[in-house]
């Protein structure tokens, strides 16, 4: 709500060194490592020769560090649905959060909705939130 503070992070967000990309991407990049670990722990297991003593330390490594992750992602998800009016046209009970769920991209849209009576014709904005994941796409509203 601080518009000093609107002014600099638009300021900063448009340096060439950020790429025009939103703090927001930034803020995420964290999550991003911490699930790509295990990708890098399964390739490193499969570069290396099974018979070789450090093959079943990487084993290990990649069941610790995806348990981790499952762990980890959750509770993250977690936090940011809860900022989100969240509903749900399904016929049954829908497990959000998954091990095998993961978030690809997300951001805000704005739809026009168009409102037509019976002498008038009316277009409003409506500011939506986008949640896809590997498998389902979900539409919010911010609370």
């Amino acid at each position: 709500t601080n518009p000093a503070f609107k002014e600099v992070l638009s300021r900063i967000e448009s340096h060439g060194d950020c790429r025009n990309l939103p703090m927001i991407s930034f803020l995420i990049l964290p999550m991003q490592r911490v699930t790509r670990l295990p990708l890098l722990m399964d390739t490193i297991c499969q570069k290396t020769p099974k018979d070789s003593a450090k093959y079943e330390n990487c084993k290990q490594a990649l069941k610790e560090v995806s348990k981790v992750c499952s762990q980890a992602i959750p509770m993250y998800f977690q936090g940011k649905m809860d900022d989100y009016n969240v509903i749900f046209f399904a016929l049954q009970p829908f497990p959000l959060v998954s091990s095998s769920r993961w978030l690809v991209k997300r951001g805000e849209l704005t739809a026009y909705v168009e409102d037509t009576g019976l002498f008038s014709k009316r277009t409003s904005k409506q500011q939506l939130y986008f949640f896809l994941f590997n498998d389902v796409l979900i539409i919010t509203k911010k609370k």
